[in-house]
């Protein structure tokens, strides 16, 4: 019997040979481990295109037609491309962007809006409330002659005890 962690060189040798058939037979089954991340091989991209920068005039002009119209046909995008000496592709992205920054900025509006009418509704209701407390609770005639319906209408929990 062999002793534990003894080895001998032929011993090596015998496993290094299995190792290398088992190897072969597998190969073609085998895919090559790439070294770094999967993108990293691929070729680059092109380049971004720089941003386009409109003329004053431009804008204006385009700023104009969108106040008017939020969506424009083919025939009128190319119409107005053209005008303002610009591609159809940069006038579609322009209204594109301008109908997103419509978009929310409405929303914000909308948003502070509605803020701005619960701030109201709960002003309306505390002074409401304080007027409430202010005026005497009128008597109800069939209170009157019953003690105990008495007691209860005059009970005011929100008041302060004195």
């Amino acid at each position: 019997p062999a002793l534990p962690g003894l080895t001998f060189p032929w011993m090596e040798t015998t496993r290094r040979i299995a190792k290398d058939r088992l190897s072969a037979a597998l190969s073609p089954f085998v895919a090559t481990r790439r070294i770094g991340h999967p993108y990293q091989n691929r070729t680059p991209p092109k380049r971004k295109k720089p941003r386009t920068s409109f003329s004053r005039v431009q804008i204006c002009e385009l700023e104009k037609r969108f106040h008017r119209q939020k969506y424009l046909a083919s025939a009128e995008r190319a119409t107005l491309a053209k005008a303002l000496k610009m591609t159809d592709a940069q006038v579609k992205t322009w209204f594109q962007n301008r109908r997103t920054k419509w978009r929310r900025q409405t929303a914000e509006e909308r948003e502070a809006e509605r803020q701005q009418a619960n701030r109201l509704m709960l002003h309306l209701q505390q002074e409401a409330f304080q007027k409430s407390l202010a005026q005497p609770l009128p008597q109800d005639p069939l209170c009157m002659h019953n003690s105990s319906l008495y007691a209860l209408q005059n009970l005011q929990p929100w008041a302060e005890d004195n």
